[in-house]
């Protein structure tokens, strides 16, 4: 066992002798993009894994530790991380867990603290947390954002998007049973090898990439695409998640649609969008600022790249962040950034606007903002989009799955006759 060392807050730190030791716990959070989040961290010298148990019941396992009225995702993710502990896979004296850190005005910029409490109550105190988060809050000797590791965190959530929009718009239409999956593992296996290198910038290595992605799905022999379109929002992680969503994705591609789900990089667009929004209304750091300005820029100059590739190839691409930001202009304030905030009613907006007038939006327990921005906006969308066929579905401790799909059916069956009659575009 390594030695423990301590902050002067008494925080548990993640150091040099852990990182050569010790294995880095992850929480399946999006699976189109956690695997390459992985892969660039252990590319960097990282040992870290990604826990894949998908059994609901890991709920009652977070629920022992972590305090009723805190929302599903909280009690999921620590529900993961303890019970990967506790069975035995692994030695709770060689392992740390990690975790994403926004930082907003939501309860998951608390989860570091939620799980290190879940933790000593578990008898488990002697597990390091490490924060992933871009603003340093929490520091550790032995983790490091470099800005090699920085790039290759954003060439990892680049790939995921692109492989998510290209699946969901591949896998309903395939004529041959598992194509799209053949051709997911096939890029899996190229993008293994894609971060094992030492540059700081990969643009040329990344484009190549991003044109054999999209190329290897292009070459799917499929059937013309004429299904009703559903989209997907919510709070960021049962939006993403198979195990905080009761495999959402899976469930409504079995009733014959077609999903489309927002891009996951916009979300963290979103955050930094929502920093210079704060310095601008209440002061600040103009360095800070411009140095947003500058990532959002350069973030979408690399994305404008991977939408025109898609364009090219016959596939849908998403709007710019600029041009989503644009759609709640006039339907709610910017500044109201609890949680996915705007960005929920933008995304709502934009599946309307762009052929996917049927959404599933779903709701956490315990997630009062994006009830707001959510089930609050429903008679705005409604009165601003008539085509509009919304449905809210509330995930937690007691909502049961049957009344969850039943809820979901009613919509689909809505999508269907609509589509029909015409009334969405395709």
């Amino acid at each position: 066992m390594a030695t423990l060392e301590y902050d002067e807050d008494g925080r548990l730190l993640f150091t040099e002798e852990m990182r050569r030791e010790y294995t880095i716990l992850a929480p399946q959070m999006a699976p189109y993009h956690f695997d390459y989040l992985i892969q660039a961290l252990n590319s960097e010298g990282y040992n870290a894994e990604l826990l894949k148990s998908e059994d609901y019941s890991l709920i009652h396992e977070g629920m022992k530790y972590v305090h009723n009225d805190m929302c599903i995702p909280a009690m999921l993710v620590i529900g993961q991380f303890i019970d990967a502990l506790k069975r035995g896979d692994y030695d709770p004296d060689k392992v740390a867990l990690i975790l994403v850190q926004t930082g907003g005005g939501c309860r998951a910029s608390n989860y570091i603290k939620i799980l290190r409490k879940a933790l000593e109550k578990a008898r488990l105190s002697q597990v390091p947390v490490i924060s992933l988060n871009p603003r340093g809050f929490e520091k550790n000797p032995g983790f490091k954002i470099t800005p090699r590791l920085l790039h290759k965190l954003h060439d990892a959530m680049l790939f995921g998007d692109t492989m998510m929009n290209l699946t969901l718009q591949t896998r309903p239409y395939e004529k041959e049973a598992g194509a799209t999956k053949r051709a997911k593992e096939e890029i899996d296996a190229r993008l293994a090898d894609y971060f094992e290198h030492r540059r700081i910038f990969t643009w040329r290595r990344a484009k190549r990439m991003v044109h054999f992605i999209i190329e290897r799905f292009r070459a799917i022999d499929t059937h013309p695409r004429n299904k009703p379109k559903v989209g997907i929002v919510g709070e960021i992680y049962v939006k993403y998640s198979p195990l905080g969503n009761n495999s959402l994705e899976e469930t409504l591609e079995k009733e014959g649609v077609e999903v489309v789900t927002p891009p996951l990089y916009d979300f963290f667009l979103y955050t930094s969008t929502n920093r210079i929004i704060d310095i601008s209304r209440y002061g600040g750091s103009r360095l800070e600022k411009w140095l947003w300005w500058f990532i959002i820029w350069y973030v979408e100059i690399r994305r404008g790249k991977i939408r025109k590739a898609m364009r090219e190839a016959g596939f849908e691409a998403p709007i710019p962040f600029k041009q989503l930001k644009k759609l709640v202009d006039g339907v709610l304030d910017k500044g109201a950034h609890a949680g996915e905030g705007w960005l929920l009613t933008a995304e709502m907006i934009d599946l309307i606007e762009h052929g996917a007038p049927n959404i599933v939006s779903t709701q956490p327990f315990g997630c009062l903002p994006n009830h707001i921005v959510a089930k609050g906006m429903f008679k705005k969308l409604k009165s601003l989009y008539p085509e509009s066929n919304v449905v809210a579905i509330d995930y937690d401790t007691s909502a049961s799955k049957i009344n969850q799909i039943n809820r979901i059916n009613l919509m689909v069956s809505n999508a269907f006759r609509n589509h029909a009659r015409g009334g969405e575009q395709t």
